[in-house]
């Protein structure tokens, strides 16, 4: 009998042709069947389950150190891309804040994670609190080689900002500096698709072992999971957006929603930033009424940069870890975890997998247990379709914010009711430089 007619290959091809995230619920959905009918002998496969966290905690420190440099070092600091980028920056760094900052209210007000009472491997390091002034001073390295070494995920962010900027400013002497660091970012993003595609059977061993232990009480506790990010989710988008443009643009954000739909669809669906860019692109340019020249400078920045969905989602998942495996966090914790999933977020790889790779970076920073990540990585494509249109439609929403400041947002095409209006009539319509009225904007 030939390989290709053995049916027993039949089930191995079915499992190959499943996208990641299939094989990952798939994975958790065994893994669950297979704890509850094992029983607390399920156990005996948690050692899968720990290589898989031990590679992810393998990820965390050389992902972060490269990919933040290269953010850094790609926003060319020349004239006005020089004053649009720190816009750029400045805006999604605010949103960033604000979205973890309400993932962690939400995470507060829903508590998903409250009465699981599970007990991880190795209890988190009880400290006490650093003062705010202390909490500042330590995030500068007295010794960079010592933090990368020791994982301390604040002081790594801090330094490699810095040398970020450093090679930004010396001009052309960065470039081979800047390509190796390009080189090893590449060869993480690589590693980490590859560590990523262990994810269904460390799920599967980490869910057996965790529903051998518990039963059907962890599947209640990520249902509340997935309400709660969807909620905060919305909120972010329709409450904290509404207000930038109300606020800051002095526009109708009603307009602004109306005109974002179809990325916002295509974000949904297909869960990737990258993926949705060339449709954010025709948005903002045909219906927004923002100029090329900023569009196709901010868009990918963001693409890149922003996560908002992801620090919420972040702040969410790392309350209910911590409700769920009994830790109190202080206000030090509170504000390590903003600090941390904001900076991080310039340090964000477009690839699959990374949100579960930041979350783990967050939950190792305030000493919570790693073995959090399994419980969330089979729901993890369900929250990812939520946080990806959120990142989509602040990547917008800043784009046309920094056109309007830069007095060169086309008013009659945004404030048109024809989604089809195109850039180039619009551009002739209105002249780029001249001053906006804003008085009436907000109609």
């Amino acid at each position: 009998m030939s390989a290709t007619s053995n049916p027993l290959l039949t089930p191995w091809r079915i499992w190959s042709r499943l996208a990641l995230w299939q094989q990952i619920v798939t994975g958790m959905a065994l893994g669950i069947v297979v704890g509850i009918t094992l029983g607390p002998s399920a156990t005996v496969l948690k050692p899968i389950g720990t290589l898989f966290v031990n590679a992810i905690k393998m990820l965390i420190v050389p992902l972060v150190f490269c990919s933040l440099i290269v953010g850094v070092t790609s926003i060319k600091d020349s004239q006005k891309m020089g004053r649009i980028g720190i816009k750029a920056v400045a805006f999604y760094l605010i949103s960033t804040a604000i979205a973890i900052s309400l993932g962690l209210l939400i995470g507060t007000l829903f508590e998903p994670g409250a009465g699981m009472d599970l007990v991880a491997k190795e209890q988190a390091a009880t400290q006490d609190a650093p003062s705010f002034i202390n909490t500042l001073v330590s995030m500068v390295p007295q010794n960079p080689v010592a933090a990368l070494a020791s994982g301390k995920i604040l002081q790594i962010i801090v330094f490699a900002a810095a040398l970020g900027v450093a090679l930004n400013l010396i001009g052309e002497k960065s470039q081979p500096a800047v390509a190796v660091f390009t080189s090893l970012a590449e060869a993480m993003y690589k590693l980490t698709s590859l560590v990523m595609k262990l994810a269904p059977y460390g799920v599967f061993a980490l869910m057996a072992s965790i529903a051998g232990s518990y039963g059907l009480a962890v599947l209640e506790k990520l249902m509340i999971v997935i309400v709660a990010v969807y909620i905060g989710c919305a909120l972010h988008i329709y409450g904290c957006y509404g207000l930038f443009i109300s606020l800051i643009g002095r526009l109708n954000p009603g307009h602004f929603f109306k005109k974002i739909i179809d990325a916002q669809s295509i974000a949904f669906t297909s869960s990737s930033s990258s993926g949705t860019l060339p449709v954010s692109l025709r948005c903002s340019e045909e219906k927004l009424g923002v100029p090329k020249s900023i569009s196709s400078f901010v868009l990918p920045l963001g693409a890149t940069i922003n996560m908002d969905g992801t620090a919420l989602y972040q702040g969410v998942t790392a309350l209910f870890v911590a409700q769920a495996f009994g830790i109190d966090l202080s206000v030090a914790d509170y504000l390590t975890i903003i600090t941390t999933a904001t900076l991080a977020s310039i340090g964000t790889a477009g690839v699959p997998g990374a949100g579960l790779i930041m979350l783990t970076l967050v939950l190792t920073t305030v000493g919570l247990p790693v073995e959090g990540v399994a419980l969330i990585a089979g729901i993890d494509r369900i929250l990812d379709m939520a946080r990806t249109m959120v990142n989509v439609s602040g990547d917008l929403m800043v784009t046309m914010l920094i056109s309007k400041s830069e007095q060169e947002l086309n008013l009659e095409t945004y404030l048109s009711e024809s989604s089809a209006a195109s850039t180039s009539e619009s551009d002739s319509d209105q002249p780029k430089n001249e001053p906006i009225n804003t008085e009436n904007t907000l109609q």
